[in-house]
């Protein structure tokens, strides 16, 4: 029954543009559009929370399905309204992606009667660079489209070389800046150097046999949460690398939706 539940079609679909009128931060790829798409729960249902879903895919490409479309389902049956940003990549540029999914968070706010959303109950979800997207929005966004709370699934956080996912971070960051400022940059975007009394709370999934994001990237970011007292909840699986996402044929899918849909219910 959980399986089933969890394939649910949401209620309410809608597309739009992320930036109709435009974005203000200009990418270098003038066909790369960011978009939204929004799955809401009916109106009877709704909570009245919402969450912004960040797909991974290395700031290289997007995992539109299994890592964001195909988790509204599960959102909407308990009442949570989805929004799944198709944001653009950065090709360099770190501020393209960071604006996109900044605005996405105030989209959800300007809309949120609209909507049925409490705009004081907005979260931020993603996965692998996805997640790194997430914690940076979480870590730094001004007030307007800071989310309240982030889910991250086996999250790229750092930018530390040693630790972090090559293709992200050379995406991201991009890999022609001299070293003094490739290394402030660094630190800058690494999410657990850069947790403060504003963060928001978080909900961290991740597998111990991760070979493609090292899963200190998760357990660090945990580390500082707790050091400054965000709460935060770590959930580490013993198998299933990298990359899983809504998939049932990961182990413990049964297992991590019932942990994702207690927290949830716990604030």
């Amino acid at each position: 029954m959980t399986l089933v539940a969890f394939g649910a079609m949401a209620q309410t679909r809608s597309e739009a543009l992320l930036w109709p009128d435009g974005a203000p931060v200009v990418s270098s790829n003038p066909a790369d559009t960011a978009k939204v798409f929004i799955y809401l729960p009916n109106a009877d249902k709704a909570t009245g929370r919402a969450v912004v879903i960040c797909p991974g895919g290395g700031y290289s490409h997007l995992a539109m399905d299994h890592e964001g479309k195909d988790w509204a389902g599960f959102f909407n049956d308990q009442g949570i309204a989805v929004v799944v940003l198709k944001y653009r990549m950065p090709h360099g540029n770190l501020n393209v992606p960071v604006s996109d999914a900044e605005e996405a968070v105030r989209m959800v706010r300007r809309h949120a009667a609209e909507w049925h959303v409490n705009p004081a109950d907005v979260g931020i979800m993603g996965s692998s660079a996805g997640g790194h997207l997430a914690s940076t929005v979480a870590t730094h966004a001004a007030d307007d489209a800071r989310p309240d709370f982030q889910i991250l699934f086996y999250p790229v956080v750092t930018m530390d070389p040693q630790n972090t996912h090559k293709g992200s971070h050379d995406n991201f960051l991009g890999n022609q800046r001299d070293g003094a400022q490739l290394k402030a940059l660094e630190q800058q975007y690494s999410g657990e150097r850069q947790v403060s009394a504003r963060t928001p709370r978080a909900w961290i999934a991740l597998s111990d046999d991760d070979r493609v994001v090292p899963p200190i990237n998760g357990t660090a970011y945990y580390l500082s949460l707790t050091i400054n007292h965000i709460p935060a909840s770590l959930h580490v699986y013993p198998s299933g690398g990298h990359g899983w996402g809504s998939r049932m044929g990961f182990k413990y899918h049964v297992e991590m939706l019932a942990e994702l849909k207690s927290w949830l219910r716990s604030f």
